[in-house]
């Protein structure tokens, strides 16, 4: 037996309305809500900012793995990694230290870094350095390395064997705390090493010593120039100081522009 299923009108009946269950309705913002969304957006930023300007990143530092590779003959002098010095004064350090090491087979190099690496020191700095690249006591003995940094303005020296036989301890101490410091105390970093280098070259060719500079007592020792640190943080301050104040006036103008818009 065939059993027929009835038929389905699957036709709109008339009049038939088809009404959707739901209905998006999308509702265009209010000029209130569009007044404050940027208006917290803008704060929001600003704060940000002023967080990152009062607690800043951590300056890279520089430690001896920073430092290029060589070793006793490379053809290298100059490490200008701080960028304190002129081209003109980098071109004529390298050629017055070739002209040394050619003529009296001592090798002179100057490092210049910014910022030391936590807990270490420029004493610290210049002794690891010299041992990195000089490992054993018969490639130091003719070596010369001064380290300068340029944050903190101090400067090591270290010496090699063969070469205290010219250069005392006492005239390399002099070199870097007379004879560099004076200039640097003003900023001139390019004169603090044309003064030693010409002051090496003498003694190391077996020259008089010039000795240090003669400081006469109506120059000010003190340095009156601001660190690079004192700097940074005069900048930050008067940053901090501008996002705070625009933090302050732009949602006053902000609400009075929403009521001259209202009104």
């Amino acid at each position: 037996m065939i059993h027929s299923l009835p038929q389905k009108n699957w036709l709109p009946q008339k009049n038939r309305t088809l009404v959707p269950d739901r209905i998006l309705q999308f509702q265009v913002p209010s000029r209130q809500a569009w007044l404050t969304t940027w208006m917290l957006s803008l704060v929001g930023f600003i704060i940000c900012c002023t967080t990152w300007l009062i607690n800043p990143l951590p300056a890279q530092a520089t430690g001896v793995y920073n430092m290029p590779t060589l070793k006793a003959g490379d053809i290298t002098r100059l490490v200008d990694q701080a960028g304190v010095l002129s081209r003109l004064t980098q071109g004529e350090l390298i050629s017055q230290l070739d002209a040394l090491a050619q003529s009296t087979g001592n090798e002179v190099r100057f490092v210049t870094i910014h910022r030391l690496d936590y807990e270490e020191t420029i004493d610290s700095f210049a002794q690891d350095l010299f041992q990195k690249w000089f490992p054993t006591a018969e490639e130091q003995a003719n070596q010369i390395l001064v380290v300068l940094d340029n944050v903190t303005n101090t400067i090591a020296i270290q010496t090699g064997t063969e070469v205290k036989s010219l250069l005392s301890d006492e005239m390399a101490d002099s070199i870097t705390q007379e004879t560099m410091m004076v200039p640097l105390r003003g900023g001139k970093y390019n004169q603090a090493f044309e003064d030693a280098g010409d002051r090496l070259t003498a003694i190391l060719t077996g020259q008089p010593d010039p000795g240090p500079p003669i400081v006469t007592n109506d120059i000010n020792t003190e340095s009156t120039f601001a660190t690079a640190e004192e700097t940074d943080d005069r900048s930050a301050t008067i940053v901090v100081i501008v996002l705070l104040a625009l933090a302050t006036i732009i949602p006053m103008a902000t609400y009075y522009l929403y009521q001259i818009l209202q009104s």
